[in-house]
């Protein structure tokens, strides 16, 4: 049985989708956004407490650690990071797998993949920017782009290898 692979406006509708879907969150304030309630519900005991009071490091000229933000805060802020990381890796691996067949051409594809997604992030972190109670940050857009270009990465050598084993 042969399963119908997505065609290429399939991946770009998704890529749209999670273009809509970063516009909306960007437009909520930090306060309709934060996870630190559901965290401090449901994480009662602190999980690894003691040994994520070990770290301590630097982001956007603030220093992140237990002790300066507080064990939830702390613990969202990885949460927060890694969506940003994860939901451009999926607009990178979208923009990829629905350009790549048009543009027919493997660095052109990485390149506007990831440059689109960049692009977006600094739209986004600008949209950000004009939203109460938000802050927008440089480094955000340098950690979308990474993601971005992890998921432009995977789908062209997820095509150059399926390509080698037909």
């Amino acid at each position: 049985m042969r399963i119908n692979k997505p065609s290429s406006n399939t991946y770009l509708l998704l890529a749209l989708l999670i273009m809509v879907i970063l516009f909306i969150s960007s437009s909520m304030t930090y306060r309709q956004q934060t996870s630190v309630p559901f965290l401090e519900r449901f994480l009662t005991n602190k999980p690894f407490e003691v040994f994520l009071s070990q770290w301590s490091f630097h982001y956007a000229n603030e220093t992140i650690s237990v002790s300066q933000v507080g064990y939830f805060k702390f613990l969202e802020f990885f949460i927060r990071k890694g969506a940003h990381f994860s939901i451009y890796l999926l607009l990178g691996a979208s923009l990829a797998a629905g350009l790549g067949p048009r543009l027919k051409n493997k660095l052109l594809t990485i390149a506007i993949g990831t440059l689109s997604a960049i692009g977006y992030a600094a739209l986004d972190e600008f949209h950000q920017m004009i939203t109460g109670d938000r802050t927008p940050l440089f480094q955000d857009v340098i950690l979308d782009g990474i993601g971005a270009l992890v998921g432009v990465s995977c789908v062209v050598l997820f095509l150059l290898r399926h390509k080698k084993g037909r």
